[in-house]
């Protein structure tokens, strides 16, 4: 008898036959007496063909086929009936575990690639069974795998070389890209918004080691290939995505959305008023607490999200309300509808709220503006000024905003703007940390009235 017990699937529990059958094809012979697998701890579901070969491993040391010391791996790894070892999930966690637990990590060679990208583990590619006995035992190196650089910015990262006009537009652009502000851009169709969303990639700083390996973890809690590239990534969901894909869940374990997908990196929702309302609300807590929980019956989980959430909606149903152009034969109800889409307290969650206008003739023949490359060393510049701070100006609490220098000018206009704008507690902090980050670009350490200033008309009303 084979038992496999501590909450197995469908295919745990297959891994009897699998194991069975790699330890005869791997020449061990296999024990035929009970034995009786322990999965602990027995009250969290386990799930996938990962287990296989620590289960032969398990089996091999109990039953003295080899040394115990063989044991003392950290290991994960499907197994074929022929004994060679497939591809998994998960490498990157069993690198962390193995390097916290000083033990030398077994994985086939791909994900072996992908957890090589954890400094200081221990990672040894294995082919077989056979093989990952040899390299527990001491008695083979393993094969030693090259660190994955592929970048997870799956789609082409647009230079702002190819915007046409939009100055004030490609300023806001630049400014929620140096203080990691969250952007809404409003405006008529074909006007360039989510061109400019495309290029904000690009003109954001390169990963740090540390948020290249928390970004190559959420990848590989979500099953993805693709590890970490030295991009911040990219996530463009479609309006017809499901809660599950965008903020995590799913049958069973839950698993990351596009929300984790984007950690450390950009989401942008493109015709953000094509959304479903009860989508679009769900992302408000996250957002602000740069986490999503996500709890089902017997299990909770929490993914990260620390994202910077980028939008693009046109005004009505046409999109050509109040371009000008006189083409808007939408009702007001129509109107009306569309534009509830967008929540009150998601709207005021937006840092940035800019108006696009339609190009004109001239701009569109004229030349193109300042490339993407010069613009990311200012961000570059302001970026550092926040690392000495301590944290992104997204970031900023209430309590670090009054302790940073103001002109009383820009007190002063801050103050009348709560009245005369109608600003809510939230959307005054929010002024304020983006003034904080145009006086950072500006290389300035006190904030001014030219900065409110600025801030409060990138806070335009939709």
């Amino acid at each position: 008898m084979f038992s496999l017990v501590g909450l197995p699937d469908t295919a745990v529990r297959e891994a009897k036959e699998r194991v069975r059958a790699a330890i005869s094809s791997a020449g061990f012979r296999f024990p035929y007496r009970r034995i009786t697998v322990n999965l602990a701890p027995a009250d969290i579901p386990k799930m996938g063909s990962a287990y296989d070969l620590p289960i032969a491993l398990g089996v091999l040391a109990a039953a003295g086929e080899i040394e115990p010391a063989a044991s003392g791996v950290v290991a994960l790894g499907e197994l074929a009936l022929d004994g060679t070892i497939r591809s998994v999930r998960g490498g990157l966690g069993a690198a962390i575990t193995g390097r916290a637990e000083g033990l030398p990590c077994l994985l086939p060679a791909t994900s072996a690639a992908e957890a090589s990208l954890v400094g200081g583990a221990d990672v040894r590619g294995v082919r077989s069974l056979a093989h990952a006995v040899a390299v527990a035992l001491g008695e083979d190196p393993g094969i030693r795998p090259s660190p994955v650089r592929a970048a997870v910015v799956t789609e082409h990262r647009a230079d702002l070389a190819e915007v046409r006009g939009q100055s004030a537009a490609r300023r806001a652009l630049e400014i929620a890209a140096a203080g990691g502000h969250h952007l809404l851009f409003h405006g008529p169709p074909g006007c360039g918004k989510t061109l400019m969303a495309r290029c904000l990639p690009g003109i954001l700083p390169t990963l740090t080691d540390d948020e290249r390996l928390d970004v190559a973890r959420a990848w590989s809690a979500a099953g993805r290939r693709l590890a970490a590239g030295d991009h911040p990534p990219f996530r463009s969901p479609h309006h017809s995505a499901t809660v599950a894909a965008l903020v995590g869940g799913g049958s069973g374990v839950p698993v990351p959305g596009e929300m984790t997908l984007a950690h450390h990196g950009v989401l942008f929702l493109d015709e953000i008023g094509e959304f479903p309302a009860h989508l679009l609300n769900t992302l408000r807590q996250p957002i602000e607490a740069g986490e999503v929980h996500i709890a089902r019956k017997g299990v909770s989980v929490t993914f990260p999200c620390d994202v910077q959430l980028v939008g693009a909606t046109n005004l009505c149903p046409c999109g050509h309300h109040e371009d000008g152009s006189g083409r808007c034969k939408c009702s007001p109800g129509a109107i009306e509808r569309y534009r509830r889409r967008l929540s009150g307290p998601l709207v005021d969650r937006f840092d940035m709220r800019v108006s696009v206008a339609r190009v004109e003739a001239d701009d569109l023949l004229g030349p193109g503006g300042e490339a993407s490359e010069s613009v990311t060393g200012r961000v570059a510049s302001a970026r550092q000024i926040q690392r000495d701070r301590g944290c992104l100006n997204r970031n900023l609490g209430r309590g670090a905003l009054d302790c940073l220098p103001w002109e009383s000018a820009a007190a002063d206009l801050l103050r009348s703007a709560l009245d005369r704008l109608d600003l809510t507690a939230r959307g005054w902090d929010r002024v304020r940390k983006v003034a904080r980050t145009i006086a950072d670009l500006g290389g300035d350490e006190v904030v001014g009235e030219a900065h409110v200033a600025e801030a409060l008309a990138f806070r335009g009303r939709l």
